[in-house]
């Protein structure tokens, strides 16, 4: 539905944006201004002419997605979520950046009211942006036009292009003709340090046309509305590629000292040059003013979609009455979650075999592809390496839309990128998988997949320097410890195939991101493992008890592949009369949210506690007395010959274990 209004409210409708865009960040003594005050009228043609979305359904799962890549104008998209009718409020404005509120000084996904993803460090947005469309292209194809019908928008800066990450986002976009993705880049020749001349001279417009966009360069048209509507339709029609659309803005216009100004691109506009500023666009010196007819104005642009968003609710009826399994399957997708009775699909494995948990992995996602419709899994270049290839699944592209096999390159950063904005849109659940040392590439997204929970399978292989005669460049040592850091993140490292089955149930059981740490080397399928899944969920369990029920003397504690060096150290010690206890605790995470009483049973505080990790020490000392780790960088050898030599056999465990007891006993 059009919006009737004359030219001049518009315009000045956008004035009054700039003006809280000048405000806000005044009043925090904190923020952007001038990045939202130029991009006010892109932000106008948005809200009021081009983007599908009903203010009233801000998770109406049919609109179309709004990315703000250059996450630090965060100011220009509340006063739109504000004005348009959101659940915002000017107290909210006022409360900009401050403690608890709902307009913190980068948008926040699940925070505020119609922030579709957490964006802040550049180049992120372009990467979930891409994900928002590879997630809207495969839902259509699955479900129909009626169901999934819409466009994914990001407004990005010469930030956000300068970063690694959007040469990657941007090159897979191209390369798998992404259309409905309409990216604006804000060309403002704008950087901290100033301007973008001190260490950028690419031509972007052309870096996007070879990477297969479709390339609007639109120069100095950026108070051109009728021009940027123009360009955003153009963009929409593309099918089969991504768009972007270049315009030169000026930041901080129309004020008088620092248009163009690279202080502008944070909180300089202040006192007499903020009441100038106001002045030239005809405000009142008051803060915040709002008038009624502007808000008016924003109101029945945030109603233009509620007549669509009514017409796709009777669709959806419609298509419920007529499929009602295939209406299953789409709660099922949009929740991330699995078909009734998904969980029993997994694989239970035999004790005393050998499987990489790699390998398990695999099994497990393609055990369970069918009754979790959702799932997309993928790899950056070593899907088979990693497990998270969907056998006779179609590969995700232009000619087949509906594929359920994501192939992103050697691109690490992007994939976990889009993997977040595939999680924030709905309807896909990304398994990614890489080598785990790899997942350096992909800390920012990672970090802020925890940050905004999205619901991102993270599938690391080759865990330990078990990885072998590739040597320490892929051995990873120290990136448990680091993810473990994480808040939001649940890092599984299972024993063995069963504990992994295990694991897949509690990453789609639960909300929010999860890392899967498997092994490249077989290991052995362990007694009890199999009917060990409430203890996989509680993060840790009792394994073994050598001398039977009586009190342990001593505690093994350990994930992964060194669970089974610990059952043979402690039936060495059992020989010697030593009743030991091992506990596989493949997930901290979960460990740390149970009770004390639990916490108590598993690793009882009058016993000690050794514990054994083919990976940096850090952070063990909360459980256990004495550790053995990994401080050091691998090396080049056979696997079992470089665990050997940096300790991890069992006759160097129990040796370690009696050093431990003894060092006790003359405490004592």
């Amino acid at each position: 539905m059009a919006l009737t209004a004359s030219p001049e409210l518009e315009r000045r409708a956008i004035d009054v944006v700039r003006g809280l865009a000048l405000d806000a960040p005044d009043r925090a003594r904190s923020g952007h201004q001038g990045t939202a005050m130029a991009l006010a009228p892109l932000g106008h043609v948005l809200w009021s002419r081009v983007l599908r979305y009903d203010a009233d359904d801000p998770a109406w799962p049919d609109r179309d997605r709004l990315v703000l890549s250059a996450g630090h104008a965060s100011i220009l998209l509340y006063s739109y979520l504000f004005l348009t009718g959101y659940d915002l409020t000017l107290e909210d404005l006022e409360a900009f950046r401050q403690w608890g509120s709902r307009t913190p000084g980068h948008p926040e996904a699940g925070h505020t009211a119609g922030v579709e993803v957490t964006t802040g460090p550049l180049g992120q947005g372009l990467g979930n942006a891409v994900g928002m469309a590879v997630a809207e292209r495969v839902l259509r194809a699955r479900f129909g036009a009626d169901l999934c019908d819409h466009r994914t928008y990001v407004i990005c800066s010469d930030g956000d292009v300068m970063e690694g990450v959007s040469h990657e986002a941007g090159s897979l976009a191209g390369h798998l003709g992404l259309g409905r993705l309409i990216a604006v880049y804000d060309d403002n020749h704008i950087t901290i340090d100033g301007p973008t001349s001190l260490a950028f001279s690419d031509d972007t417009a052309a870096r996007f046309e070879s990477y297969g966009w479709h390339v609007q360069r639109l120069g100095e048209e950026s108070e051109d509305l009728d021009a940027l509507e123009a360009a955003l339709r153009r963009a929409g029609e593309e099918a089969d590629r991504p768009s972007l659309v270049v315009v030169r803005s000026h930041v901080g216009y129309p004020s008088p000292a620092h248009t163009d100004d690279p202080g502008a691109h944070g909180y300089v506009i202040t006192g007499d040059d903020l009441l100038q500023t106001k002045a030239v666009m005809g405000l009142p010196a008051e803060p915040f003013f709002v008038p009624d007819d502007v808000v008016d104005l924003y109101r029945r642009a945030g109603a233009r979609g509620r007549d669509a968003r009514r017409a796709w609710e009777d669709r959806i009826e419609a298509f419920t009455r007529a499929n009602p399994a295939e209406r299953d399957a789409y709660d099922a997708a949009m929740a991330g979650g699995g078909l009734p009775g998904w969980a029993e699909k997994l694989p239970t494995f035999a004790a005393g075999g050998s499987v990489a948990t790699r390998a398990a992995s695999g099994q497990c996602l393609n055990a369970i592809a069918e009754v979790v419709p959702g799932l997309l899994p993928g790899g950056a270049d070593l899907t088979g390496n990693t497990g998270t290839g969907l056998k006779g699944a179609g590969r995700q592209s232009r000619e087949e839309p509906g594929g359920r096999q994501m192939a992103y390159g050697v691109r690490e950063h992007a994939m976990a990128g889009a993997a977040v904005g595939m999680a924030r849109h709905g309807g896909v659940l990304p398994a990614v998988g890489t080598f785990f040392v790899f997942s350096d590439y992909m800390r920012p997204a990672v970090r802020l997949a925890a940050l905004s929970q999205a619901k991102v399978l993270f599938v690391f292989t080759h865990d330990s320097v078990g990885v072998g005669e590739d040597g320490p460049t892929h051995q990873p040592i120290e990136h448990l410890a680091a993810l473990r850091a994480t808040p939001g993140l649940a890092v599984i490292r299972p024993a063995d195939a069963n504990e992994t089955a295990h694991a897949w149930r509690m990453a789609i059981e639960r909300q929010g991101p999860t890392a899967l740490v498997l092994s490249r080397q077989g290991l052995p399928v362990l007694e009890g493992t199999a009917e060990a899944a409430a203890g996989v969920a509680r993060g840790a369990y009792v394994l073994a008890d050598t001398l039977g029920d009586g009190e342990p003397e001593l505690i093994l504690v350990s994930t992964g592949s060194e669970v089974s060096v610990c059952l043979e150290a402690a039936a060495l010690l059992g020989e010697d009369g030593i009743g030991v206890r091992v506990v596989s605790m493949p997930c901290w995470e979960f460990f740390e949210a149970q009770t004390p009483d639990y916490q108590d049973r598993v690793l009882p505080a009058d016993v000690p506690v050794l514990s054994v990790e083919a990976a940096s020490p850090f952070g063990w000392e909360r459980w256990a007395d004495d550790v053995i780790g990994i401080d050091r960088f691998g090396a080049s050898a056979p696997g079992d010959v470089v665990l050997a030599q940096l300790g991890f056999t069992a006759d160097a465990v129990a040796e370690r274990a009696r050093d431990l007891l003894d060092a006790l006993s003359e405490e004592a």
